[in-house]
Parts: structure tokens; C-alpha cells; sequence
């Protein structure tokens, strides 16, 4: 990668943070700004320090993740979050995908698993455990809460909710497609607003339950 990708690391457990820290600063391109130990001081080094991406648990002492996602993102909507977690039942991974992490991960994951989420979520994809993904996926089937959309998807929104669901960047689409990055942003814009999503995370889960993408 032409810059190095830095992150912030919380979790209250002293053991796990080093050997986050350990395994995340051994790969190349990858610098370890700094930890925190809960959801408080997740708030405050997010702010002075700007990482790149927040691993951040969910279970905390002081302020949960989940409190820690929706001050975060108040301040920095821009904030790339992946959730790093032993926690997969419904009422955690809901809220937290709602209120803006990108990335969903269980602390079964493998390290190459984690190592490629942190550099999915850095480029602004969506990176889920299959069994969030699953959980997600059923969810997305309930009725939504918003009214249905005015106007269905055009075919070239479509071809970019595949790419989208493929993990594709803008940049990545645009190429495929033969369209200018702006374009893609555009038809992103009009995908999320048509469907009713908040963000390329539940995109692509919306192209999974749809079938036009599949988690293998």
C-alpha cells in the first residue's frame, strides 16, 4: 500500500489489546496508534488521534461500543469502525451495524481474517463474520421501518449494488463500469435513498438477500 494504514485498538481486556497490538503492528503498512481500555477514552483518543480504523469491542466498562460508535461518528462522521467481538446475539450487532460500523467481526476470526478486515473497512467496504452476514441478511428480510421506495433501481444502480456487494471501491467500479468516479458516488447516493440504507454495509447485504451476491 503506498501509506500506511493506522489504528486505534480498544478493548478492556489488558491480554487481548497487546496481542492485537502485536499481531496488527508485525504486518506491513500497519502502524498501532495507540489503545484504549473503554469506551471513554475510545471517544477521546478517536478525537486527538484520528486513526485510520477503530478495532473496538463491544462489552466495556464506563461506555459500551456501541455508545462509543454513535459519539464517534457524531464527531468524525467519516470514521471507518470494524467490531471485534464474542458477542453475535441480535440486540449487539443490530445497533452496532445501525450506528455506522463497517465491519463486523467475531473474536473467532482468524488473524488473516482481521488483517483483511482492517484494510476493508480502511477502504471505505463492508467486512462481516458469515455469521453476522447471516444474521444481517434475515434482519433485511423484516419489513422495513421506512416506506418503500418511489422508484425502483436502474439497471446501471444494479450493476453498481453488485460491484458493491463484491467489495469494489469507487474507484474499482468506475473502472469496471467505464463511468467517472463522481458518477459511482452518485449512483451510490441514489442506491442507499431508494433503499432506504445508511450505508454500503447494509448495501451489500441488501444484494445478498436479493441474490446477486453470495458470501462464498
Amino acid at each position: 500500500m503506498s501509506q500506511n494504514i493506522t489504528i486505534l485498538i480498544v478493548d478492556d481486556h489488558p491480554v487481548v489489546r497487546r496481542g492485537l497490538h502485536g499481531l496488527i503492528a508485525s504486518e506491513p503498512g500497519f502502524v498501532v496508534l495507540d489503545e484504549a481500555e473503554d469506551g471513554v477514552e475510545a471517544v477521546e483518543k478517536a478525537r486527538v488521534l484520528q486513526p485510520d480504523v477503530i478495532v473496538l469491542d463491544l462489552m466495556m466498562p464506563r461506555k459500551d461500543g456501541l455508545e462509543a460508535i454513535n459519539e464517534i461518528k457524531q464527531e468524525n462522521p467519516k470514521a471507518r469502525i470494524l467490531i471485534l467481538t464474542s458477542f453475535a446475539e441480535d440486540d449487539k450487532v443490530f445497533p452496532a451495524i445501525k450506528a455506522g460500523a463497517q465491519g463486523y467481526l467475531l473474536k473467532d476470526s482468524s488473524p488473516n481474517m482481521l488483517l483483511q478486515a482492517i484494510r476493508d473497512v480502511y477502504r471505505g467496504q463492508s467486512s462481516l463474520h458469515p455469521t453476522i452476514a447471516r444474521k444481517l441478511i434475515h434482519e433485511l428480510k423484516q419489513p422495513p421501518d421506512l416506506p418503500p421506495a418511489d422508484e425502483p433501481l436502474t439497471e446501471r444502480e444494479v450493476e453498481t449494488l453488485k460491484l458493491i456487494a463484491q467489495g469494489l471501491s469507487n474507484q474499482e467500479i468506475a473502472q469496471n463500469l467505464g463511468i467517472g468516479e463522481g458518477t459511482v458516488r452518485f449512483h451510490v447516493s441514489n442506491i442507499l435513498s431508494k433503499l432506504h440504507l445508511a450505508n454500503r454495509t447494509q448495501a451489500a447485504l441488501y444484494a445478498l438477500q436479493e441474490g446477486l451476491a453470495s458470501l462464498d
